[in-house]
Formats: structure tokens, C-alpha cells, sequence
């Protein structure tokens, strides 16, 4: 699915930002950006420099003069844009835009960004299916290109990378219920002993609070030992 997606970024101005970019696609495992009319000369040495270890990502990058060569190779093309567009052209929510990317996980997808000053014109906007906003504060809603491009690549790498995020490792050792009960029993005739539930009207509903914390918890035999061994100290 993610090597089905591609980056298009149309009249980035910062090489830097080109180079942070290869990087946030290679923290996630995606290989291919692309860009549209750079402002500065391609390749750079400003870009392979901030793309530390992306470099073979910056190797294979294409330079195209028009962003509807850039897209030719994708099926379906989505466009981000910090605002909404008065064009006729349909807008999703994040969530729309990711369950979206899921219905057309069989197609080449394609995500076109635009340049750090202006975003993407409407102009380039109309070579998309979609145009998408990702959620932020209303009375700061400018990002980074390379910040945009790394949520969207986490986002996606969450979604759809199988096993993540890894599944929670079974716990083998888990003590009993019956080892639980035993142990708060023993905790509640301690502080019983200690005149801890006082005043005794509430004893009903510390003893509720006190079983809830521990019944939320997966003890394992060495914690169990570990605990009745402090407990005894009482």
C-alpha cells in the first residue's frame, strides 16, 4: 500500500524543505518524491544535506515543468490546502481523507503539496480528485511544508502498516483473580488493623475504590511477591 503512494511538491522554495521531506518519507517508508518547477537549481547540495539518511530518496527524485506531468503515473490525486477553496471540487475532513486513501488502496495514489509561501493554486488544484485540510489550531493554521508532508506520512503509516503499532505482548504470567482477592484481603485486614477506614460509613466505598485500582491491574506472580512483601511491613 505505501509504496502505491506518491509525493508531489509543487514550487517548494527551500531545498532544505525538500531535503526534510525525503527524510519524513523515509521515516515511514515511502521512496518516491517528486517536485514541480523548484525555486532553486536541482539537485542541491542544501537538500541531500537535510535529508541525512534519504539520500537515495533525493537520488531518484524527478523534476517535471508541469504538475500535470508529475501526476501522470498516479490513479488518483489528492491535494492539500491549508484553506477551503471556492472551487468545485470536493473538500474532505482528515478523517474523510484517510478513509479515502483506504477505499482506494489498490490504486496509484498521488498527495501534491504546494509552495511554503502560498500553497497550491487553484490552477494546480483542479488536477486533483480531492482537496484535503489537516486539522490545526484556527488562528494558526500555517505548516511547514516538510512538518504537512511528515503528519500525512505518519498518519498513512499508522493506518495502513500491518502491526503497527505492535500488539501488546501477552502477559503469560498473570496472576489468578483468586491470587488478587487473597492479596487485597490481606491489604484490606491491614489497614483494617491500622484504622484506615475512618470514618467507618465509608469503609464500603474506600474498600470499592481500593478493589477498582487493583482490578485494573495485570499483576504477575514476581509484582504479587513483591507487593504482599511490602504490604507486610504494614
Amino acid at each position: 500500500m505505501i509504496n502505491k503512494i506518491g509525493f508531489v511538491l509543487v514550487k517548494p522554495q527551500l531545498p532544505e524543505n525538500i531535503g526534510f521531506c525525503a527524510r519524513a518519507l523515509k521515516n515511514f517508508g515511502f521512496k518516491s518524491l517528486d517536485l514541480v518547477n523548484p525555486k532553486k537549481e536541482w539537485p542541491n547540495q542544501k537538500a541531500i544535506a537535510t535529508s541525512v539518511g534519504a539520500k537515495d530518496i533525493i537520488n531518484k527524485t524527478r523534476v517535471y515543468s508541469h504538475i500535470k506531468d508529475a501526476i501522470n503515473k498516479y490513479d488518483v490525486v489528492y491535494a492539500s490546502s491549508a484553506r477551503k477553496r471556492d472551487i468545485n471540487k470536493k473538500h474532505l475532513s482528515f478523517d474523510q481523507f484517510i478513509k479515502s486513501i483506504k477505499i482506494n488502496s489498490s490504486k496509484k495514489i498521488g498527495l501534491i503539496f504546494g509552495p511554503e509561501a502560498s500553497g497550491l493554486s487553484n490552477e494546480d488544484i483542479a488536477y486533483s480528485n480531492y482537496v484535503f485540510k489537516i486539522p490545526v489550531n484556527k488562528n494558526f493554521e500555517s505548516i511547514n511544508l516538510s512538518h504537512s508532508v511528515i503528519l500525512i506520512c505518519f498518519e498513512i503509516f499508522k493506518n495502513f502498516k500491518k502491526n503497527y503499532p505492535k500488539n501488546k505482548k501477552k502477559l503469560n504470567d498473570t496472576i489468578s483473580k483468586k491470587s488478587l482477592n487473597t492479596l487485597v484481603n490481606y491489604l484490606e485486614n491491614r489497614l483494617e488493623k491500622k484504622g484506615f477506614f475512618s470514618p467507618n460509613e465509608k469503609k464500603k466505598i474506600m474498600l470499592i475504590n481500593l478493589r477498582n485500582i487493583f482490578g485494573r491491574l495485570e499483576l504477575s506472580h514476581k509484582e504479587l511477591r513483591i507487593l504482599s512483601s511490602i504490604f507486610s511491613k504494614f
